[in-house]
């Protein structure tokens, strides 16, 4: 685990360098909320309750779902990992579960998703995770809370006392389903604690109410190789910051953490029909680099419809990310923080003497990079390897060195009055080169 040794990581949470060198993973938000078409917190969103919500499973049907193609998919659009929805809070499993009637199998559809999935995802030679809801809102011994779809409703909650040792026991069970019957699974998402919620008439659940210690002891004794993520309420695992990005390293004082910004597309993980909030590929591009400039993963999310598909929008955007993943992958897979600063509108991120500057605004012919004099061997342009000029200011009593015949006019202006010590001085052409964000490779000496 060399990679790692500047991170805070449990030392029986199994191997996170895959995850680390993955960088770029996809969310998949599918269930009986597909149908609903409008938030996959729909059910409590409404106050829909168990017997209004049954609609959704008498009619669920995905008869066009190709788990194969979902991976294809995934694969052209430069994913490495994937996260399934296996259960959400709605409490519907996507597999065959020996526990429970509200499941896949017993809708039209008639088969285990998860198994499908698995499989798939693992020909196509991406790491396959699971998310599962700690929360089940169709579960009889489910305590109601303020989130809980029935919170309103007191003939339901006076017939529904609520019974969390038994409620544990059968999520736990669950949970030993998926670690049990479907191979290796390298990424569990648990999804979520709220043990400091309070609305008065009830409080939120957390790792007393999960049996955390209990549950993450069994999952390590099953899989002793798998990741977890944080939301057992233990403080430990993946670091998963959603809707918003970070402006920093998540870091836990000298010690940096292992963590993902799970984005949407549209601002909603589940099929949302009606919602046109759609990011632009540009913006996607830019949140993944952001992401990784500071460290960490992105986990972009979609919601395939409730026949099984992806919508066109979604089909549009991750095929113009998936071809600047074509061109620009070695910029993002295996890379992470720089210590070098980069300049304004602009993001590094590096693997090893490999430093890549993404340039989210092209300048006008030139750019001064500081700190970066006398580091540099060589620099390119990622999306068609050619090459980029530049001055190098080494330190070395005021020397500079030009590489090869950059432009004299340039030189002249630039060091007379622009150009520091240590700093790199790189001429760029004026037509921006026709990708989402340009990036610059600068192989660095030894």
């Amino acid at each position: 685990m060399e990679m790692i040794k500047n991170f805070e990581w449990p030392d029986d949470y199994g191997n996170p360098e895959w995850f680390m060198e993955d960088r770029f993973g996809l969310f998949i938000h599918f269930g009986l909320f597909s149908a609903a078409a409008r938030h996959e917190w729909v059910m409590t969103l409404e106050q829909i309750g168990k017997d209004g919500y049954q609609k959704y499973f008498d009619n669920f049907n995905p008869d066009l779902l190709d788990a194969r193609k979902w991976a294809k998919k995934a694969k052209a659009a430069g994913f490495k990992y994937a996260v399934l929805t296996a259960k959400h809070h709605e409490g519907f499993a996507l597999w065959d579960t020996a526990l429970s009637d509200y499941k896949i199998s017993n809708t039209a559809y008639g088969r285990d998703l998860v198994k499908e999935y698995v499989e798939a995802f693992r020909a196509e030679g991406l790491q396959v995770g699971l998310y599962f809801s700690l929360i089940d809102w169709n579960h009889p011994d489910f305590l109601v809370d303020g989130y809980h779809p029935e919170r309103n409703n007191k003939e339901y909650i006076e017939n529904h006392p609520g019974d969390m040792e038994s409620y544990t026991k059968f999520m736990h069970g669950q949970v030993r389903e998926l670690l049990t019957n479907y191979g290796k699974i390298d990424y569990l998402w648990f999804d979520f604690s709220y043990a400091n919620r309070d609305w008065g008439d009830s409080v939120g659940k957390g790792r007393e109410d999960w049996k955390s210690e209990e549950l993450e002891k069994m999952i390590l004794s099953l899989q002793p190789d798998i990741i977890l993520n944080d939301r057992l309420d233990l403080g430990r695992g993946v670091g998963t910051p959603e809707q918003y990005q970070r402006n920093a390293k998540m870091e836990n004082g000298k010690k940096q953490l292992v963590w993902e910004a799970c984005q949407t597309l549209n601002g909603s993980w589940g099929y949302d029909r009606d919602n046109l909030d759609w990011k632009t590929p540009e913006m996607v591009t830019k949140l993944l680099i952001d992401t990784v400039s500071k460290g960490g993963n992105m986990l972009l999310n979609i919601g395939p419809n409730a026949r099984g598909e992806w919508d066109a929008k979604t089909e549009e955007i991750l095929g113009r990310v998936g071809e600047w993943m074509r061109l620009h992958g070695r910029a993002i897979y295996g890379c992470g923080a720089s210590e070098f600063d980069a300049p304004a509108d602009a993001r590094f991120t590096q693997n090893g003497n490999r430093l890549y500057l993404h340039l989210f605004s092209w300048p006008y012919r030139t750019l001064l990079i500081e700190k970066l004099g006398g580091k540099v061997a060589y620099a390119q342009l990622v999306n068609d390897n050619s090459e980029i000029k530049y001055i190098q200011d080494e330190g070395l009593s005021g020397k500079r060195k030009s590489h090869k015949d950059l432009n004299a006019e340039v030189t002249e202006i630039h060091i007379k009055d622009k150009f520091e010590d240590n700093s790199l001085l790189v001429t760029l052409p004026v037509q921006r080169p026709d990708v989402l964000v340009p990036v610059i490779e600068f192989i660095l000496k030894d």
